[in-house]
């Protein structure tokens, strides 16, 4: 099973786990009704993360886990092994949860002394990570013989690993044996991922970053899914154009706007296509990545996609020109040259976006307006001379926010018949946030151009008959 099929059967697991309890699905038309007081990406509001931490290198990685599930809205109670207690101080744990750290099975200050029962009631879900060889052993055994062995037994709640070891242990069929009994059990394993390891080698055992798992939790417990069967392409980065071998034209796009998006897209529900300038960013959970270059290879990569693409979001920032001809060698400082310029010709690059809505059936298409002047007013001429449906404005002069930062503040506008409509302006936040927000007003408005379209078309095949 590929890592991909093992995310999808995650997504499965853990929804049917929700629809036997009697957690509902809330559906498209209902993603404008989200409760005032959670922040739009708050994906695990209210949820129980019981989080074990066994003993290996990689429960540093834990403490990071801890926060971002809680920022994400989750409560988290960490169980710690002996043996991790040897990586990680439960202190650590205690203070990213804002909950007590349990660590023996027999806790007198539990309830009649049952802390495993207690917590096995209470969660959710049970993550353990890093889960290593040994604690798999255990669990594939039916072993209880420390906290976190016996709650995993005690629990109706699903259980998920996420494996941390030496390549050559992972490798090993004993390994392999349990891992299959732990999958008959029904217990669902994320990753491991491949890389390098602590111990210097290179292969499989790594864990999944926090991020990933995150987005792993977020996504299975989602109760809004409004893209559910939607296919949703996204343009992300700057594009590069040659000067030479050594040098070329490009801007100070970092692409973590466009990566937000595709990760909050994928999130809801969607399938995403992330077409992605050069970048040094991680790959979205979920997310199907087509790297290029320049914006001729965007263009292309694009149209060769766009086919049964439901929203086109063009986030990337290209190159609006680049040069007339790309020297073969790497131009040189002539020393015996007077001249202190070099001149190049450049000519303009196809507009990638305008290419989109001149389709015959063109999706919903949303556009950005990076500025530093008249922003509103440049953003609303670009969404009506280019007959998109929004596009988002921010000003990229304002310190701290926009390329290359990890905030930004934005306008949302839409195209009314031939005028434009600000939507919402959102405050200054983090670009997780300001995605997530994005997103939201992007489900609303596709809903309406849907109902549009649908009138449309079904009042010409009246007018037909």
């Amino acid at each position: 099973m590929n890592n991909n099929s093992a995310i999808e059967t995650f997504y499965r697991f853990v929804a049917g786990f929700a629809s036997r309890t009697s957690r509902q699905t809330v559906f498209f038309d209902t993603i404008d009704i989200l409760p005032d007081g959670i922040p739009f990406m708050q994906r695990l509001q209210g949820k129980h993360i019981v989080l074990g931490v066994t003993g290996g290198i990689a429960a540093y990685k834990s403490a990071e886990l801890v926060r971002l599930l809680s920022k994400e809205g989750a409560e988290i109670k960490v169980v710690m092994t002996r043996a991790a207690c040897e990586f990680i101080r439960p202190l650590t744990f205690q203070a990213l949860s804002c909950n007590p750290v349990h660590l023996d099975l027999l806790d007198t200050t539990a309830e009649a002394a049952m802390g495993h029962i207690e917590l096995a009631r209470w969660a959710d879900i049970v993550l353990i990570a890093p889960a290593t060889a040994n604690v798999m052993a255990k669990l594939a055994g039916g072993m209880a013989d420390d906290l976190l062995s016996t709650l995993c037994l005690a629990t109706s709640a699903p259980i998920s690993i996420a494996p941390a070891m030496n390549q050559r242990m992972w490798r090993n069929p004993a390994v392999q044996a349990n891992l299959e009994k732990l999958k008959a059990y029904g217990m669902q394993v994320l990753g491991p991922a491949q890389g390098y390891q602590a111990c210097g080698d290179m292969g499989p055992g790594r864990m999944l970053d926090p991020e990933e798992i995150v987005s792993l939790m977020a996504g299975a417990f989602s109760v809004q899914q409004p893209l559910a069967g939607k296919h949703i392409m996204i343009t992300a980065g700057a594009t590069r154009e040659e000067i030479d071998p050594v040098r070329f034209i490009s801007n100070h796009s970092s692409g973590k706007m466009g990566y937000q998006l595709a990760s909050a897209a994928a999130t809801l529900g969607a399938r995403v296509t992330l077409v992605s300038g050069p970048v040094s960013l991680s790959t979205p959970i979920q997310v199907e990545l087509i790297n290029i270059t320049s914006a001729r290879q965007m263009l292309a990569a694009v149209h060769e996609n766009i086919e049964n693409v439901d929203i086109f979001i063009g986030c990337a920032a290209v190159s609006d020109y680049r040069p007339n001809v790309v020297q073969n060698n790497k131009i040189k400082k002539d020393p015996g040259m007077t001249d202190e310029t070099l001149c190049l010709k450049l000519i303009r690059n196809p507009d990638i976006i305008a290419s989109v809505t001149a389709l015959d059936r063109s999706p919903f298409v949303v556009g950005f307006a990076a500025e530093t002047q008249n922003v509103l007013s440049y953003a609303k001429d670009k969404l009506l001379r280019k007959r998109m449906d929004m596009i988002i404005a921010n000003d990229v002069s304002v310190p701290g926010q926009g390329f290359c930062s990890d905030e930004n503040a934005v306008t949302v506008l839409s195209r009314e018949k031939d005028a434009a409509e600000t939507v919402a302006e959102i405050a200054r936040a983090s670009k997780q946030e300001i995605a997530g927000q994005i997103m939201k007003h992007v489900c609303n408005r596709y809903r309406k151009w849907m109902n549009h379209h649908q009138s449309v078309e079904e009042s010409t095949l009246l007018c037909s008959h």
